[in-house]
């Protein structure tokens, strides 16, 4: 069965990486809270329409989804994630790189550096590693 030109499979699996992604990065930060990981089924949700209407971003949902999170705790609690990399200053949180691509990264503007892969945040800041 296809649903909009992909195969339900090839849909379903980019979902659930993206997913899987953003919940490692949001762990390694410690901010797994039930509601935080419905902000991530909600943007799954979302996404999955809108990938339906453009199979050809597949690719980009890692990101996107990322980027939906980032957003939604950024209404409720504030900037997600903190930098890592700038230890002075004031606390500012990373840019998902490209906004709309594939291989999404964490990177800090202020620095000019690429901090870490979507769903490896936690071996750059030296939290939870998923197993």
């Amino acid at each position: 069965m296809e649903s909009s030109g992909i195969p339900v499979g090839v849909l379903e699996q980019a979902l659930h990486t993206a997913r899987a992604l953003v919940l490692a990065d949001l762990a390694a930060g410690e901010v797994a809270a039930p509601d935080v990981v419905s902000m991530v089924e909600d943007s799954v949700v979302q996404r999955r329409w809108w990938v339906e209407q453009w199979p050809d971003g597949v690719a980009y949902l890692p990101g996107l989804v990322a980027q939906d999170v980032q957003d939604a705790l950024l209404e409720r609690y504030g900037r997600w994630p903190l930098c890592p990399v700038c230890g002075s200053g004031d606390p500012h949180a990373l840019d998902v790189e490209p906004e709309l691509g594939p291989d999404p990264h964490w990177v800090c503007h202020k620095a000019g550096v690429k901090v870490a892969a979507v769903g490896t945040l936690g071996s750059a800041t030296g939290g939870t590693r998923p197993s």
